[in-house]
């Protein structure tokens, strides 16, 4: 299970060095998905185009009230 832990430790001091210790519970899911979607472009060859997709589904995606 080392990538478990790498993913935790990773997640755990995003959080640290952004939120200063603290995070609401509000923030959380919020906080999880920001830290998967830079996890996930971390080796990417081409980040904007990633970004750039991105705000394509988002546009394309119906909005939630």
């Amino acid at each position: 299970m080392p990538r478990v832990h790498r993913v935790a430790s990773l997640l755990k001091r995003w959080i640290l060095a952004t939120h200063q210790v603290s995070v609401s519970d509000q923030d959380l899911e919020y906080s999880f998905d920001e830290s998967a979607f830079r996890f996930n472009r971390r080796r990417s060859r081409a980040p904007g185009l990633l970004f750039y997709r991105l705000l394509q589904q988002a546009v394309h995606a119906a909005p939630a009230p």
